[in-house]
């Protein structure tokens, strides 16, 4: 063999290999990546997606054509032939309400707002046809998304009468980015946003990214990090600012921008930020202009104020209302709405945490503008992988109030643990508030029918970032889906969202499709369960989150510390917050408190949050309190090694990337779920000296080995 010949068949090799990488999945197209549909279901696909008719002309128009014929070219290998007029069976009509064709056919759309939209089999001349008309230029492009996850999970594509609108007007994404790219609570890799090359140069990313969230109805984004820097109010940072919007605005997605409330001060040459002060409100109010002109269709502003150190109208002596209100009035011209946070965690020590933002809010419900919407964390503490509602939801009749779930993992685990949060966002969302009588829920507080408010929303903190994969795993993709379909419609359910996403991400075959989705709706109780069962919350490391530290009792202020959320001692475990204690219990409606300040009535999974009782507290299952939480931790063990034996057995259903770092990602889970067992449990036994239960195992090391451990550079570290 010669040189020439061997140097040959290597450069070969080399470009079949990298022609080969460049097709492997490595999850970057998400839920949208229309592989080709088996052959017998293709043709009879086929038959219903011959032609391409578009009815109007808009650039949002434009991307869901373009959406459908790239949709369509992957699942059934070609793209439909573009027409002016329906002229043949199996033609797609695509266009609003008020177009001509979309007219002549009579639809009923009345009631139908600019995102809603129908899909429906018609007849057309004589043809029979699908419409897919959306009541504006959104709703048409929604419905195209729609049209095409009918096949992407291998539904009928006849005797179709679909309508569907969103139940909640905002539906946004908080990014939690800073300008330097880092982010907070961030698992996977920079920000999104290059801004050092923003303005000049749009990322084809920032498109897939707008893309991804249009085909789930997410309608806004916060690009900024709530704990801001007032640069991103000034014109250089504006323009890039100016440029994303540029880039999402023909998806039907606005941009919104955290606000430093000491800005005035800071960027604006002022020597105050007070809220009644009549510059500071003119220099909002310019402020606003500028970014108006700039972000024609600007949202408006998300604020975080008076809490972990950031500014506020309370520095001023002013109230939460005062400084909402303020910039209110500066974006209302614009069409801007403002939504002002209610995490406020001041410098003052509480008597309990949890009550903070009731006892500030309350007093403030109907003074606020109307396009002020209060953004309340779904529990009264941060985030816990479990948390009984927040008690704000239903006690501010006259004030709407805006849902904000977690989609990055900050302590359910990071990006490593599957933790589908499908279930939390359900439960939650399905809680009865009881403010109105029984079915009083809490979804019916977001979405504005439990006191008639037009101003609704939902707001997900984003997993997302610059990793390939989005997300920092593949299955936390899922949780970005959900909570994008969840926020459209608060009712669609969990489960049938987790069969969606997996059909569309990996494949629809019902094997694989049943046993993932298994996984799935359990991977967020084992996560409880071997974390903080019981009610037990708050219980991570110090800074970052990641790991065990319920013994941790040397911070500054006694509620940064794990051991002020469990009141662990000899005698017992668990935050009384009924009457004998903080009495939390009685910001929830009189029903409500009524079964949580009860141990005998109230729902076992929040036992903990709410009484400290004695570790022989005897349990529904007939055992002790300190048995029971034994077998918790092991039930969340075992629950990891099952799914691990589950996605083993998947292999022929998914590309051998992927599965392969599914599965190193589960063998760290059940790693680390083991870690949390043994280390929690040796700490609750050197407080209450109990011997381990009959049948299991005694943790691997001593207390002191684990408390031992330091992980100062884990991700996600905020100091």
């Amino acid at each position: 063999m010669t040189r020439a010949l061997l140097a040959a068949m290597i450069a070969a090799a080399l470009f079949l290999t990298t022609a080969w990488a460049a097709k492997a999945e490595d999850g970057y197209d998400l839920w949208l990546r229309y592989p080709a549909v088996e052959a017998g279901a293709a043709t009879d696909y086929r038959v219903a997606a011959t032609q391409l008719v578009v009815a109007g002309d808009s650039p949002t128009l434009g991307v869901a054509v373009d959406e459908l014929e790239r949709g369509l070219s992957g699942l059934l290998g070609a793209a439909p032939e573009r027409a002016r007029a329906v002229s043949r069976d199996g033609a797609l009509l695509v266009g609003r309400a008020g177009d001509a064709a979309i007219t002549a056919l009579g639809l009923d759309v009345s009631g139908l707002d600019a995102e809603g939209y129908v899909i429906r089999n018609v007849d057309v001349d004589g043809h029979a046809a699908t419409v897919i008309a959306g009541g504006g230029d959104a709703g048409a492009l929604y419905g195209a998304f729609h049209f095409l996850r009918l096949i992407q999970t291998r539904q009928a594509l006849t005797d179709l009468d679909i309508r569907e609108a969103p139940a909640v007007n905002l539906r946004l994404l908080n990014h939690w980015d800073n300008l330097d790219r880092t982010v907070e609570r961030g698992y996977a890799g920079q920000s999104l946003w290059d801004w050092h090359k923003l303005p000049d140069h749009l990322d084809p990313r920032y498109t897939d990214y707008a893309r991804a969230n249009a085909s789930i109805g997410i309608n806004g984004t916060v690009i900024n990090n709530v704990n801001t820097d007032a640069l991103s109010l000034t014109a250089p940072w504006l323009e890039k600012a100016a440029a994303l919007a540029g880039v999402f605005r023909p998806y039907g997605i606005r941009v919104y921008l955290s606000a430093r409330f000491s800005a005035p001060v800071e960027i604006g040459g002022l020597d105050t930020a007070d809220p009644l002060d009549p510059r500071v409100q003119a220099w909002w109010r310019t402020k606003a202009d500028e970014i108006s002109a700039l972000i024609p269709d600007f949202g408006g502003f998300l604020v975080k104020a008076n809490s972990e150190g950031q500014p506020g109208p309370q520095d001023y002596g002013r109230n939460h209302a005062d400084g909402a209100n303020m910039l209110a009035d500066a974006v209302a011209p614009h069409g801007g709405v403002v939504m002002w946070r209610a995490f406020v965690y001041s410098d003052a020590e509480p008597t309990d945490r949890a009550m903070q933002a009731y006892d500030e809010f309350v007093p403030l419900d109907g003074q606020f503008r109307d396009n002020v919407i209060v953004q309340v964390k779904n529990g009264p503490i941060d985030f816990q992988p479990r948390e009984p509602f927040h008690p704000l939801f239903g006690a501010t009749p006259e004030t709407p109030l805006m849902m904000e779930f977690q989609i990055t993992k900050e302590y359910l685990g990071f990006a490593t643990h599957l933790a589908y949060l499908g279930p939390l966002y359900e439960e939650v969302l399905d809680a009865d508030t009881h403010v109105r009588g029984p079915g009083s829920t809490v979804a019916e507080v977001v979405d504005g029918s439990l006191f008639g408010h037009r101003l609704t929303g939902m707001a997900g903190v984003a997993n997302t970032g610059s990793d390939r994969n989005w997300s920092g795993s593949q299955f936390d993709q899922a949780n970005w889906y959900v909570f994008g379909r969840m926020a459209w419609d608060p009712g669609v359910g969990a489960e049938a969202v987790a069969r969606e996403w997996a059909a569309m991400t990996f494949t629809p075959d019902p094997a694989f499709v049943e046993a993932v989705t298994a996984m799935m709706i359990g991977s967020r109780e084992a996560v409880v369960d071997y974390m903080t069962p019981l009610g037990l919350n708050h219980l991570m490391a110090t800074g970052h989150h990641y790991g065990p530290g319920p013994w941790v009792d040397d911070l500054p202020r006694a509620d940064w510390n794990p051991t002020y959320f469990h009141r662990a001692d000899a005698d017992g475990i668990g935050f009384d917050r009924t009457a004998s204690g903080s009495d939390a219990v009685s910001q929830y409606a009189p029903a409500a408190a009524a079964r949580f300040a009860d141990p005998a009535q109230i729902d076992e999974r929040f036992l903990l949050w709410f009484h400290h009782l004695p570790w022989d507290h005897p349990m529904p299952s007939g055992r002790p309190l300190w048995h029971e939480l034994v077998a918790r931790y092991d039930r969340g063990v075992a629950a990891t090694g099952a799914m691990r034996r589950t996605w083993a057995g998947l292999t022929d259903h998914v590309d051998a990337r992927r599965h392969r770092e599914v599965a190193d990602f589960l063998a760290i889970q059940e790693s680390e779920a083991r870690w949390w067992r043994d280390s929690s449990i040796a700490y609750w036994r050197s407080l209450n000296g109990l011997p381990i239960p009959e049948g299991h195992a005694s943790p691997e090391h001593d207390l002191a080995h684990y408390e031992s451990l330091s992980f100062p550079h884990a991700p996600g570290h905020w100091d």
